[in-house]
């Protein structure tokens, strides 16, 4: 079944919904229901495959005995709820706890139906909702064959969380990590930082939010980080390049100009120091983003992320420019 959960936001627009379709088309099949990915843990599919959920959003159930606890909820759609029920009813098993790691509504979807088969079900997130309990960092979760510690992961959400499995080193890593491909996040900075917490745990195994199991995490985790890694620095060292040479310029210039009095010493030439977000698209990504569709859609949202995280970080600054008001960028403490 189609997901009902659409792009929003820039993920919307036709470039975005093209690419992710492409991707999408290229991903291994998984089962709706897998009990072999590993001794203690059962992974059901939401039941909603789509262009943002990759095969559909993974709730995993864990746990080796008649009690067990789960990880997110899926989206709310029948089959999977008929999918759990079935399985746990064959097996004869009850949850105890569901853990959420994080408000998305394809996370959330489906505690409405869980509530419904036991409502004596507790229901844990981090930052909660009316009737949920509050998850803390490092709070600890057990069950028959299983030890759950929860992280705190701001980035992808404010209220990102993942689970340490103790017993497999092993971590559930929402979806500030995927089986596939990159996420996306609402604070590109404190996702950076969770990326690095999450890496310094040094799990060998990743159960993500979406796609299959990732057998290699320490490698995933690099991986993400080095593109982070590269897009930042890549955007600053656009900006230190273009400070450098209109230094430069103003250098060769003074001098030109020295003994003259005609100079107003007025600060107009200040702006040329700086580069707006579409000049520094041009500079990365070239011809592509002369197209006004997809720089807009795709390229200036993400470049918008880096450029606002550098400037929490105090190594650049912007300011508006010209009569329309164009934000520029500018390197801080760049020295010639």
């Amino acid at each position: 079944m189609p997901s009902t959960t659409k792009p929003k936001g820039f993920y919307s627009s036709g470039f975005w919904t093209e690419y992710l379709t492409t991707q999408r088309n290229k991903l291994p099949e998984l089962s709706e229901v897998d009990d072999d990915i590993s001794d203690c843990i059962v992974r059901f599919l939401g039941g909603n495959p789509g262009d943002m959920q990759l095969q559909g959003t993974n709730t995993y159930l864990v746990g080796t005995g008649n009690t067990r606890i789960l990880i997110d909820t899926g989206e709310g759609l029948p089959q999977w709820a008929v999918n759990l029920t079935r399985y746990l009813e064959d097996h004869d098993i009850s949850i105890s706890h569901v853990l959420l790691t994080h408000w998305h509504g394809d996370h959330t979807g489906g505690v409405a139906d869980l509530l419904a088969h036991d409502p004596t079900i507790v229901v844990y997130k981090n930052q909660p909702n009316k009737g949920q309990q509050a998850i803390k960092n490092g709070q600890i979760f057990q069950t028959e064959g299983a030890t759950l510690r929860a992280v705190l992961t701001p980035g992808h959400t404010t209220d990102h969380t993942c689970f340490v499995l103790e017993e497999e080193n092993a971590l559930f890593t929402g979806d500030n990590v995927l089986g596939h491909g990159y996420s996306v996040a609402e604070c590109l900075g404190d996702y950076t930082t969770s990326l690095r917490f999450m890496a310094g745990l040094r799990c060998s195994v990743g159960y993500p939010g979406h796609g299959t199991v990732i057998r290699d995490l320490p490698r995933k985790m690099a991986t993400y980080i080095t593109q982070r890694d590269s897009r930042e620095q890549q955007v600053y060292a656009a900006l230190i390049q273009q400070a450098s040479s209109s230094g430069q310029d103003s250098g060769r210039s003074n001098s030109s100009s020295s003994g003259s009095d005609s100079g107003s010493g007025d600060d107009e030439d200040d702006s040329e120091m700086g580069l707006s977000t579409s000049d520094i698209g041009l500079r990365l990504y070239g011809e592509v983003s002369k197209d006004a569709a997809t720089f807009e859609s795709a390229l200036k949202p993400l470049l918008n992320q880096v450029l606002f995280m550098l400037a929490e970080s105090g190594k650049v600054s912007s300011k508006l420019v010209g009569p329309d008001k164009t934000r520029h960028w500018f390197a801080k403490g760049v020295t010639y």
